[in-house]
């Protein structure tokens, strides 16, 4: 599995000007081939007069699934160029519609490649991008005595909480770094004087 990946903070919208054609380029983060399936069809929807709505997306940490349309634009000057902009900057689980109202003025092929990639860059560059990292998830198991304290405890040292549930113990689920484990069972021991106990669950990504 990938380490980390790259993925849009938000979704968001960025319009540029190309000799009096209009680019505007929509992202937005998408978990599965199906959101980024539904969302192509919604921007198309809401420019149902445009030229042209290209798209490309990236879905997977490790990119296994990619897709790209040209939308009636000459082969190869507009999807792919949009791809190859996610790629590039390793983005990932995202999903960019590119939505073109010609303006009279012939682009040829490069200038399309120019366009339709260039607008992508730019949109990210306007809506930002984070960076999302692997992690093992645990869980902690403790008394209610301890919970309280320990809860703080892990929030200060910079470790990522995802859950906490009370009942006749408190669970308390976290993510670590696979390299972190050894050390953070130190750790706890020492924190809890040896009374919780840690389960190992599978992986996940969390904000790094």
């Amino acid at each position: 599995m990938q380490e980390q990946y790259r993925t849009v903070a938000r979704a968001g919208v960025h319009e540029t000007e190309i000799n009096r054609s209009r680019f505007i380029c929509a992202l937005a983060p998408a978990a599965t081939e199906q959101e980024a399936q539904e969302f192509v069809a919604r921007v198309r929807r809401e420019h149902p007069a445009a030229s042209h709505n290209c798209f490309a997306y990236v879905i997977g940490a490790d990119a296994s699934v990619q897709k790209a349309s040209d939308d009636g634009e000459p082969g190869g000057t507009a999807g792919v160029p949009m791809l190859q902009m996610l790629t590039r900057r390793e983005m990932r689980y995202v999903v960019a519609v590119v939505t073109r109202y010609y303006g009279g003025v012939k682009l040829g092929a490069g200038g399309l490649i120019r366009a339709y990639g260039g607008a992508v860059g730019e949109a990210l560059d306007t809506v930002g991008t984070l960076t999302r990292q692997r992690f093992r998830l645990a869980t902690v198991t403790v008394d209610h005595q301890r919970a309280g304290r320990l809860e703080n405890e892990l929030r200060a040292t910079g470790r990522t909480v995802r859950e906490v549930r009370y009942a006749e113990a408190v669970t308390i689920e976290i993510g670590l770094p696979d390299a972190d484990v050894g050390e953070f069972r130190r750790w706890l021991a020492d924190a809890t004087a040896g009374e919780a106990e840690l389960e190992l669950g599978g992986e996940d990504y969390g904000d790094a």
